[in-house]
């Protein structure tokens, strides 16, 4: 990659100008390491066709196909109700979604970056953390206890709207009474649809969402997109609408008016977990998102785990057979795991590839694979902090108004209150939702670094200004072509996907795919009744 120099346009005339330029003079030149999980694996199959012959044969009672959050969980089920003869293929990247990285002693997200506090449906969900130690008593309560190390502490989150910093992601200030009249509007009605029950006598949105009514009176909610709904119910607020679709970003990867409008309802109705030592609607975060509960279940696990991606998967005799390979400097090696079963933890555009006739089981590729929302994290090294607006504290979260950028997450923040840090890292998330998925797959492959890094920062550099750039020291930049199942119109009357989660058999499905979008819980949820299949 070439080398390039990280300059951002200095704003303004006169002396401010003046500093802009002497300050990017002296500007080092920063090479951002970009990473595709999966690119080159993918490349290699289509580009040399097979592969060398298996050098290996591993046999095993349960093969685990892919480590994102799914099968990871599959392997802590599986542990947990005594089984010990798994094994989990890794696939392109170790943990998937939930992977990190590091700068030195500095840990970073590449992917999910935090857990809201689950609800009492949640159960599976309570039990794992448990068991990790994160809940440290009353798993099980109305009001668990936490550790409080990962509890999110304040300042949580803040929105720069306006030329200035408000806490909070709905905009407040300088709005008019009309519009705030239409926000409280609208968290009321939240709070009535969290607490409705269909006829079945079930909450109408719960994690997970197999435990959500099925009540036919809500199914229209899933006939339209969330934006379609606020219409029909009169709300005209550009603010409320703006923050309603950045969540939508921010938890699909898609706007609002694509997203349908059950989903969209679902984000808020469903998360309403509390904690004995923390706030309502608390989160749990970590310096590495996610990274780390996923070392932490591999590691409870026990799983045995072997480097390499699933080519086919298909039934042998009474049992399953896997092809695998791995890659290193552009050279494959293949082998080959026989199983009594198959857990398949991959996402489904994956799994309609790599597994042998999957029409038998009810998926048709071609009319079941969810459409995929392209995402794309870029982790700047920053060797100092740089100056905020007056009366304007650095928080967890840091929102600019604006598209398609979803803000900067500080990976120090909760370090800050013990011994503020020399470093930090800031964790800026870009969902390409201002142009369809394929568009936003093919810039990302043809990008050049300075474009890259260009819309990585974009947020930072209305935060920040000129000022930004001399704190930066190095960028990690990780693309995701399909990063997550998107929710649109009709998801849960997908009959492929019911079908996956039906299957009992040599192989069985664990993905959050399978619920229809991404999301810790529903991974989680999968993970586990996959593994009660098997032993069963």
């Amino acid at each position: 990659m070439d080398r390039r120099s990280f300059l951002a346009a200095a704003g303004g005339t006169g002396l401010s100008a003046l500093a802009g330029a002497a300050v990017f003079q002296q500007w080092q030149e920063v090479t951002p390491r970009v990473h595709y999980p999966g690119r080159a694996e993918g490349h290699y199959l289509r580009e040399r066709g097979a592969l060398p012959a298996p050098s290996n044969v591993i046999d095993t009672d349960v093969v685990i196909l892919g480590s994102g959050i799914a099968g990871l969980a599959a392997a802590w089920q599986l542990n947990r109700d005594g089984h010990r003869g798994a094994l989990m293929i890794d696939g392109p990247q170790p943990f998937g979604n939930a992977a990190g990285g590091h700068f030195g002693e500095l840990a970073y997200p590449t992917g999910g970056h935090y857990l809201p506090l689950p609800s009492p449906e949640s159960r599976h969900v309570r039990e794992i953390l448990f068991d990790l130690g994160i809940i440290v008593r009353d798993p099980y309560a109305d009001k668990p206890h936490y550790d409080e190390r990962y509890v999110l502490h304040g300042p949580e989150e803040r929105l720069l709207f306006n030329g200035a910093w408000q806490d909070g992601f709905i905009p407040t200030e300088g709005v008019g009474e009309a519009e705030l009249a239409e926000h409280r509007r609208f968290f009321a009605e939240v709070e009535r649809l969290r607490a409705l029950r269909g006829s079945d006598g079930r909450r109408i949105f719960v994690f997970p969402t197999t435990e959500s009514s099925l009540d036919p009176a809500f199914d229209a909610l899933d006939g339209i997109t969330l934006k379609q709904w606020l219409d029909e119910n009169g709300y005209t607020s550009p603010t409320l609408h703006w923050y309603l679709n950045y969540c939508c970003r921010d938890d699909y990867g898609t706007r609002y008016d694509k997203v349908s409008a059950w989903a969209g309802l679902h984000y808020y109705c469903s998360r309403w977990g509390q904690a004995a030592n923390a706030g309502d609607g608390a989160w749990l975060t970590w310096p590495g998102g996610m990274a780390p509960v996923a070392e932490a279940l591999a590691a409870k696990s026990g799983i045995r785990r072997q480097a390499g991606t699933a080519v086919s998967l298909k039934r042998r005799g009474a049992g399953v057979e896997a092809l695998c390979f791995t890659l290193e400097n552009g050279v494959a090696r293949s082998y080959v795991v026989r199983a009594r079963k198959a857990i398949c933890a991959m996402p489904l555009y994956v799994a309609a590839r790599v597994v042998e006739s999957i029409r038998e089981y009810g998926f048709d590729p071609k009319l079941h694979t969810p459409s995929y929302a392209p995402w794309m994290v870029a982790n700047f090294l920053m060797k100092d902090f740089p100056a905020e607006l007056p009366d304007a504290p650095l928080a967890w979260d840091n929102v600019v108004y604006q598209e398609p950028g979803l803000g900067y997450v500080v990976s120090t923040h909760q370090d800050i209150r013990v011994r503020p840090p020399e470093k930090t890292v800031f964790s800026a998330y870009v969902a390409l939702s201002d142009r369809t998925p394929d568009e936003a797959r093919k810039w990302m492959m043809k990008a050049s670094a300075d474009d890259l890094v260009a819309l990585a920062s974009a947020d930072l550099k209305a935060a920040y200004g000129w000022k930004f750039a001399p704190c930066v020291e190095r960028v990690d930049i990780t693309l995701r072509g399909h990063a997550m199942a998107v929710p649109l119109p009709g998801f849960r009357a997908n009959a492929g996907l019911k079908a996956l989660r039906d299957a009992d058999g040599p192989v069985v499905f664990a993905h959050a795919d399978l619920s229809g979008f991404s999301v810790f819980e529903e991974a989680a949820w999968w993970g586990c009744r996959a593994a009660k299949k098997v032993i069963a």
